[in-house]
């Protein structure tokens, strides 16, 4: 199963690292990536593969809401196909 994951906020060090290191730890593949800065406001998209992940769709996204809350970011964690029908005209 694939999922995106959404962060953006005031750009600072070590997002990347953060987002990163926690994917990695819950066992989830990053497909695909792509970050910008705008101005002083980071925005990154992740394409990750959730087919090893060591806890549900559900916990995983709690944890990244709660990890942008501490680190002052937006961060969500949705499933693909819920972010495709959001994002669809």
């Amino acid at each position: 199963m694939r999922a995106v994951v959404t962060v953006v906020g005031k750009d600072k060090t070590g997002i990347i690292a953060k987002v990163s290191a926690y994917l990695s730890e819950k066992g989830i593949n990053i497909l695909d990536i792509s970050q910008t800065i705008l101005d002083d406001y980071f925005a990154m998209l992740m394409m990750v593969d959730l087919s090893g992940a060591s806890e549900p769709l559900e916990k995983l996204s709690a944890d990244c809401r709660e990890m942008g809350e501490k680190i002052g970011m937006s961060i969500h964690l949705q499933h693909e196909a819920i972010f495709n029908a959001m994002h669809n005209i």
